[in-house]
């Protein structure tokens, strides 16, 4: 995934744009996906797909398209509700929204909502803005690499949540930043200053998943159709959609009415990027505190978690774990 999103990112800005146009570059979207389709089509999963008849959705019941529509938009719902309930309901998880939702908001407004406006407000040339964007995928695979190396170390994702926060702090040199136009040397230097906020970004993502998925795997749903690891993947995911499509058209824009009135992005980009990033960081920083056990440094463990830790280790490390874990859990089992 993230190779893809560099080498995809870099072709755009270095190869394709400048060749094709801004237009006529998207005609590779249908190209890539239809090798995407063949791919997809080649692929025998008959041997997958050996389920128990007891273990099937009831939507394979249903005769009736329409019907079977609605009741996965219902499924999806309720989904969505029982992952609130679950994320709000318990101190273990309620931190999870701060941390994993906005966070995610944040690093795809800084890549969609403010790369753009740099590359044509400060720069003058549209394309570079998948250079930026590149140097923040850049970022993202080194992170990944990097937790995939030490992750063993780091036993709960609060220090990459607090890495991650503070991170975001990086972009307040932007609206003081005053680069000369048309020159690519400026584009890269802003794409040096996304590499470690895209770091940031993929650590904390990967231990976040990391630890819902080990902290989830073992609770039972008295709902048929619904797993609880999916509801909350649901709920989390599905906030930060929302939060994006509602907050990114009405800053953006803000960002166009202020350069329409006083000829210049910066006073918007104060607002828009110093100043909510921070606020956002403030939050995410906050919210790690609120598990027990999360005042540590490097926290060997979440108190309440019945699960296993959210990296891989050794046996003994394990075991004095264990021996350290309350034996009083706050989770419900059954949702």
């Amino acid at each position: 995934y993230e190779i893809t999103g560099v080498s995809g990112a870099f072709a755009t800005g270095l190869g394709l744009i400048p060749r094709l146009g801004n237009n006529y570059a998207f005609i590779v979207t249908p190209i890539c996906f239809t090798a995407a389709a063949i791919i997809w089509l080649l692929i025998n999963s008959s041997e997958l797909s050996k389920n128990d008849p007891d273990s099937d959705i009831m939507l394979a019941n249903e005769s009736n398209y329409f019907k079977s529509v609605l009741q996965g938009f219902f499924i999806f719902g309720q989904s969505i509700f029982i992952g609130a309930k679950i994320i709000f309901a318990h101190r273990k998880f309620i931190w999870l929204w701060t941390c994993y939702t906005l966070t995610l908001y944040a690093h795809r407004y800084i890549e969609n909502g403010t790369a753009p406006q740099i590359a044509k407000r400060y720069l003058g040339q549209s394309e570079w803005s998948q250079i930026i964007v590149g140097g923040s995928n850049l970022g993202e695979l080194l992170g990944a690499l990097f937790i995939f190396c030490v992750g063993t170390y780091i036993k709960t994702p609060l220090p990459w949540s607090r890495l991650d926060a503070l991170m975001l702090l990086i972009v307040w040199y932007i609206p003081y930043y005053y680069p000369p136009m048309n020159n690519a040397t400026y584009a890269w230097i802003v794409t040096a200053t996304y590499l470690p906020i895209g770091f940031a970004s993929a650590t904390n993502d990967i231990a976040l998943n990391s630890f819902i998925q080990s902290s989830l795997s073992g609770l039972e749903s008295k709902h048929k159709n619904i797993s609880v690891l999916s509801a909350v993947a649901a709920f989390l995911y599905s906030s930060y959609i929302i939060i994006y499509a509602i907050l990114n058209p009405l800053l953006g824009k803000h960002l166009d009415s202020v350069y329409t009135s006083t000829g210049t992005i910066r006073p918007a980009f104060l607002n828009t990027v110093a100043i909510q990033m921070t606020l956002i960081s403030v939050l995410v920083i906050a919210s790690t505190f609120i598990p027990k056990g999360s005042f540590a440094f490097n926290p060997k463990f979440i108190r309440g978690d019945n699960s296993k830790p959210t990296s891989n280790s050794a046996t003994n490390d394990n075991s004095k774990i264990a021996e350290e874990k309350d034996t009083g859990s706050d989770l419900i089992t059954r949702f």
